[in-house]
C-alpha cells in the first residue's frame, strides 16, 4: 500500500489547489504569480510523480539567473532524495542516474540555441523520458515561435512523459505569446492543429498590408473570441496573482542572483585584492574602508566612478536582470539603487523598451514641485509603470501604493534607509502584498550586505573585520 504524498514545507491553500488540479496531468501550465511560489508546487508535483512511481528523471529548463536558485529550492521544499546536475558544456558523462532517487537535470534555456545543449538534452530524454518530466521555467523565454530554441525545446519536448510550464505572465504582448509556450506542452491544446496562422486568424483581426519590398502579409490589428481562448487556457493550466492569495503573507521577500560578466568579474577581481589588503590593515580609518566598498558594489552594478571622476560603464549582468525580471511581472514597480549613475541607466534602458512615458524618476536636487508631479503621474497615470529613484531621496514620506513590485537594483548598506523604502509601497492605501525583489551578484560583496540587512545589522566600523573579508 503505498503511502500518501507527504510535503516537506507547508504549502498555502492556493498552492494546494493547484498542486491537487495539475498533479497527475500529463501536459499543465502553472500561470502563478512572480512571489507566489509556483517552484514550490512544481518541486512538489516532480515530489509526488516520483513518489507514485510515475517519474524518476526531470529536465529542467530556464533562464541562467533562474535555473540557479533550483538547487536551493529543491532542498528547501523536496521530500524525496535527489540526484541534481547542472549542464556544463561537455561534461554530460558526469550525470550518474540514480534509480533510487529522483534525478533532475538543470540546463539554461540559451543552451537550446546550440547543437551541444539540444544534444545533451536529446540523450537524456531518449534514455529517461519515457519515464521523466521536462519543465520550462519562465516559458515566455519560448513565445518566439521563429527562435532556434524555441524549435528545439518543442521538438524535444515530444519525449518527455510528461510536461510543464511555469510563468506569472504568460502574455507578455499578446495572445499570440501563448502558442509556442503551449505547443510545448502538446501539439493540439489550443485546438488549432498545431497550425500558428490558424490560430493567429481564430483569435486575431487581421488587416492585409504591404511592407516596403512590396510584399503583402497579415498582421493583427486586434483580437476576437478571447473568451473562448481564455476557457481552453483554463482546462489545462492553473492561474493565482498575489492579490488573490489570501494567506500569502503581506510582504513576500524574493532573492535572484546573477553571475557577473566576463568584465565585470575581471574588474571586480582586481578591485577587491586591493580592499582585502586595505581593510586588514588595522591602521586605516573606516571611511577609508567603506569606500572600498563602495567601489566593488558598483562594479556589480555595471560601472565603476574612477579616482579622477570619470564613469567607466561596463556589461552589466544585474541590468539583463532587471528586465527579465520585469517581463514576469504585471503591474507598476518601484525601482531602488544607490548611485545616481545606476539610476540613469536603468531610466535609460527602460525608456528604450518602453517608451519615454513609462517613467517617473525622483533623485539629486529636484525641486518639491517635481517630486510630487512624479508621484501624482505614478499613482494615477495608466503611462507611468515604473518610478525608479534611490532611497536616500525616494525611500522618505512618499506614497507609491500602485505598486506591488519593488526591486533593489542594488542594496543601500543603511538599514534604516532600506527599511524606510520598503514602506513606500507598503503602507495604508496598498491593497495589494507586495513582492520585494533583491538582485544580487553571486560570490560578491552584494551577498554581504543583503545579510546584513536580513540580520538587521548596520554596516559600521565592527562589521568591516573578519565578516566582510568573507566575501572577498
Amino acid at each position: 500500500m503505498q503511502l500518501p504524498y507527504v510535503f516537506k514545507t507547508k504549502p498555502y491553500e492556493y498552492q494546494k489547489e493547484a498542486f491537487e488540479l495539475g498533479k497527475d496531468r500529463l501536459y499543465f501550465a502553472y500561470f502563478m504569480e512572480m512571489g507566489t511560489g509556483k517552484t514550490k508546487v512544481t518541486i512538489d508535483n516532480l515530489a509526488y510523480l516520483h513518489h507514485t512511481n510515475k517519474i524518476n528523471f526531470a529536465l529542467v529548463v530556464a533562464p541562467n539567473t533562474v535555473y540557479q536558485n533550483w538547487n536551493r529550492e529543491l532542498a528547501t521544499h523536496c521530500p524525496c532524495e535527489t540526484s541534481v546536475f547542472t549542464y556544463k558544456v561537455n561534461k554530460i558523462k558526469n550525470f550518474a542516474f540514480d534509480n533510487s532517487k529522483l534525478n533532475i537535470f538543470l540546463m539554461n534555456v540559451e543552451a537550446f540555441s546550440h547543437k551541444s545543449g539540444k544534444n545533451v538534452a536529446d540523450k537524456l530524454l531518449k534514455a529517461y523520458g519515457h519515464k521523466g518530466c521536462m519543465i520550462i521555467d519562465e516559458s515566455t523565454t519560448i513565445k518566439n515561435r521563429t527562435a532556434i530554441r524555441t524549435k528545439n525545446i518543442i521538438t524535444l519536448g515530444r519525449k518527455a512523459r510528461y510536461r510543464r510550464i511555469l510563468t506569472g505572465s504568460p502574455i507578455t504582448k499578446s495572445p499570440l505569446d501563448l502558442f509556442s509556450q503551449v505547443t510545448f506542452l502538446h501539439d493540439d491544446l489550443l485546438e488549432c492543429k498545431n497550425n500558428f496562422y490558424v490560430f493567429q486568424s481564430t483569435y486575431c483581426i487581421l488587416r492585409r498590408v504591404t511592407n516596403p519590398a512590396g510584399r503583402d502579409f497579415s498582421m493583427p490589428v486586434g483580437y476576437k473570441d478571447l473568451s473562448r481562448l481564455e476557457r481552453i487556457v483554463k482546462s489545462f493550466s492553473y492561474r493565482v496573482r498575489k492579490k488573490d492569495c489570501l494567506d500569502l503573507p503581506d510582504k513576500v521577500y524574493q532573492k535572484r542572483t546573477v553571475a557577473l560578466t566576463k568584465i565585470q568579474k575581471e574588474i571586480y577581481d582586481q578591485l577587491k585584492e586591493h580592499a582585502r589588503v586595505i581593510i586588514e590593515d588595522k591602521t586605516v580609518q573606516y571611511n577609508t574602508k567603506l569606500t572600498e566598498i563602495i567601489k566593488l558594489l558598483q562594479v556589480t552594478a555595471g560601472f565603476l566612478k574612477t579616482e579622477d571622476g570619470d564613469i567607466q560603464e561596463f556589461d552589466s549582468a544585474k541590468m539583463k536582470e532587471l528586465l527579465n525580471v520585469i517581463d514576469e511581472t504585471e503591474g507598476k514597480v518601484i525601482i531602488w539603487a544607490n548611485w545616481v549613475h545606476s539610476l540613469e541607466m536603468i531610466i535609460r534602458e527602460l525608456k528604450n523598451k518602453y517608451g519615454n512615458d513609462s517613467v517617473v524618476a525622483i533623485y539629486g536636487d529636484i525641486p518639491s514641485k517635481a517630486r510630487e508631479e512624479a508621484v501624482e503621474k505614478f499613482q494615477n497615470s495608466n503611462d507611468v509603470r515604473f518610478f525608479v529613484s534611490n532611497p536616500q531621496t525616494g525611500g522618505y514620506g512618499l506614497t507609491l501604493t500602485e505598486a506591488n513590485t519593488v526591486i533593489y537594483f542594488s542594496n543601500n548598506y543603511d538599514l534604516e534607509q532600506r527599511q524606510q523604502s520598503e514602506d513606500r509601497a507598503h503602507r495604508i492605501g496598498q491593497n495589494n502584498k507586495v513582492l520585494y525583489i533583491d538582485l544580487i551578484a553571486e560570490k560578491t560583496i552584494d551577498e554581504f550586505v543583503i545579510k546584513a540587512l536580513n540580520l538587521k545589522i548596520k554596516l559600521s566600523a565592527e562589521t568591516l573585520g573578519e565578516e566582510v573579508l568573507a566575501y572577498l
